[in-house]
């Protein structure tokens, strides 16, 4: 079986509300959705994160296609690996994963279509019957915030995520809100970067008295140092997200005990073959992994809920972010969670029907909304 052809198709994911979060605010997201295409007749489903314009994107894509087409679809190490270690790649391996993601995602579709199994089966198996995943607390005030975090705890989410790294006032005052509206289940606390290290030791000792289970990414992405030196200083557990991309970069994390745990997707990974690889890294050093929130539709998350499904290390409260989306690309599986948690998907390869309908109008969107394609 090999592969025929690849289809790109550029899309705009309009969210519900204004997404708010250190440093700016976004109205929709841009993905790339792949189809590759086989000698046989099937057809793998994947889905690459982008930018707005998502053409960068599109061309990564199609100028890989040539290395694939014609080549077996059971080769995915190899053709991931050469695909990488071109020369516009050599650089810069976190767009590289970004794009090569959902190129390796259809793939593994693929592979699961022709045998008849899930791709967790696949992939060696699932060591747990549900992911649980977390209640992520949207709005802009206050009252906004309390309100949405209040229904999360009430349909049973345990642990509820909120942003931080708004200024030091509105983080205590939404931290506080929101802590009070769900009692004492786990709040964790995600800043994006928005600190140095002195702010993120101060912020920490003051949004410490809201016990929060952790707190995510406080420094900025380019030093591990600052990272390490912030886990050192406060009794809050750290965890990385931003500056984690590649195997490698958990390794490091995990080498300076920079962190305690690891917040990583598939897409920053390059693959979901290489997010197994670096949770295992994780493992083995001890340090737990959570599967990261992104921009994104059901077929990402369908894709990373296998993961979750087969990975020991894995935390509860993993993140899940299709249900922002004003519409979602899949009509199947139902990856609404039930009191916080998603149960085994037992369908051939990623288990996911696309909403065609849903596709063209989120094709329309991008192409036709100028504060999507220009922004």
């Amino acid at each position: 079986m090999k592969i025929a052809g690849i289809k790109t198709t550029p899309l705009a994911l309009a969210f519900k509300e204004p997404y708010h979060w250190a440093g700016r605010v976004d109205y929709a997201a841009a993905v790339v959705l792949v189809e590759v295409e086989t000698d046989d007749g099937l057809t793998g489903i994947g889905e690459s994160v982008a930018a707005f314009p998502a053409e960068g994107t599109v061309a990564a894509l199609q100028g890989v296609a040539a290395l694939f087409v014609g080549e077996p679809v059971f080769d995915i190490e190899r053709l991931i690996t050469g695909a990488r270690h071109l020369g516009s790649f050599n650089h810069t391996p976190w767009s590289a994963n970004f794009v090569l993601a959902g190129l390796e995602m259809a793939l593994w579709d693929i592979l699961g279509k022709a045998a008849g199994w899930p791709v967790h089966r696949l992939l060696g198996g699932a060591v747990r019957d549900f992911v649980d995943y977390f209640g992520f607390v949207q709005g802009d005030t206050t009252d906004e915030l309390a309100d949405d975090a209040r229904d999360l705890a009430a349909a049973g989410y345990d642990v509820i995520y909120l942003k931080v790294g708004r200024g030091e006032a509105a983080d205590l005052r939404n931290t506080a809100a929101v802590r009070a509206a769900i009692g004492d289940r786990r709040l964790r606390l995600d800043a994006n970067c928005a600190w140095s290290v002195a702010e993120a030791i101060h912020m920490i000792a003051r949004l410490g008295a809201f016990e929060p289970d952790w707190i995510e990414q406080p420094t900025p992405l380019s030093s591990i140092a600052a990272m390490r030196q912030v886990k050192e200083t406060v009794g809050v557990p750290i965890a990385a997200d931003q500056a984690v991309f590649t195997p490698a970069d958990v390794y490091e994390i995990c080498r300076q005990r920079a962190a305690d745990v690891i917040v990583l997707s598939p897409h920053e990974a390059g693959g979901l073959l290489a997010f197994g690889k670096a949770a295992a890294i994780a493992e083995a050093a001890g340090v737990p992994v959570c599967l990261h929130g992104q921009g994104v539709s059901g077929i990402t998350d369908c894709a990373q809920h296998h993961l979750g499904l087969r990975t020991a290390n894995l935390t509860a409260g993993n993140q899940i972010m299709h249900q922002l989306l004003v519409e979602d690309l899949i009509a199947a599986p139902d990856l609404t969670p039930v009191r916080g948690r998603v149960g085994l998907l037992e369908k051939p390869g990623l288990g996911i029907e696309l909403d065609r309908d849903a596709v063209r109008r989120a094709a329309e969107l991008y192409e036709k909304d100028k504060r999507y394609h220009h922004s």
